[in-house]
């Protein structure tokens, strides 16, 4: 069975109607990176960061997976698919797919402060401020914030190098580490790009499509020309 190696940002979530960092409005368009998203606002502003995750985490629980979840999805019931993505969303599990490797952390969790590998699940959108892991520290998001290692890169270039056919959806490939990822994948790998835009394709010498549409569009038209191939 081929191996499907399915490398998404935040264009597919988009497509869902979730804001993106990238966004002139929506939730991020309130906020600074610098108050937000490092390890120096959480101990500066521990309130304010706390807050904007119960934000982001309120309008997850207001959209569902879109046609570009789905497809991807779909493809497990003709390939062995691996899903790497830089969104900490979990609308990709939500569409039915298994095997999901969030780079930059998952929404739905939080962490130790004092342990990162201690991560538990939140239920519903509101973490208080004074909840504590069981090893007794402040519980963060469990978000990999501007600044800090990404710790779950060698597993997805692990993954890049197995591929027989690599998707590129929703990212602009501007994003590092992760936008090397396309590095790592074998010569001669088949590489698919799904953007409707021009992401930065410069890194890849491998043979490649560009699909000039938008995730929720592209992907499906893919998945059928993949599995049509079966």
């Amino acid at each position: 069975m081929k191996k499907i190696v399915v490398f998404t940002g935040a264009g597919v979530s988009a497509d869902s109607g979730l804001s993106t960092f990238r966004d002139a409005d929506g939730l991020w368009a309130n906020y600074r990176i610098e108050d937000v998203c490092t390890p120096e606002a959480l101990k500066r502003n521990r309130a304010l960061v706390v807050e904007f995750y119960n934000k982001r985490r309120k309008e997850l629980l207001g959209v569902e997976p879109n046609p570009a979840h789905y497809a991807i999805a779909e493809l497990e019931q003709w390939f062995d698919v691996e899903v790497v993505t830089q969104n900490v969303d979990n609308l990709h599990e939500r569409a039915g797919s298994t095997r999901v490797t969030h780079l930059h952390g998952e929404l739905m969790k939080l962490r130790s402060e004092r342990n990162q590998e201690l991560i538990q699940p939140i239920e519903g959108w509101e973490q208080s401020l004074d909840a504590r892991a069981e090893d007794g520290a402040l519980l963060r998001p469990h978000i990999v914030f501007f600044g800090e290692s990404v710790p779950m890169f060698d597993r997805a270039t692990q993954l890049a190098a197995q591929a027989d056919v690599m998707i590129v959806v929703g990212t602009s490939l501007a994003v590092y580490p992760a936008a090397m990822l396309v590095r790592y994948a074998k010569s001669g790998v088949p590489i698919y790009v799904v953007d409707p835009g021009n992401p930065d394709v410069s890194m890849i010498r491998n043979p490649l499509t560009h699909i000039k549409a938008r995730a929720a569009e592209g992907m499906p038209e893919l998945v059928k020309q993949l599995t049509s191939q079966q």
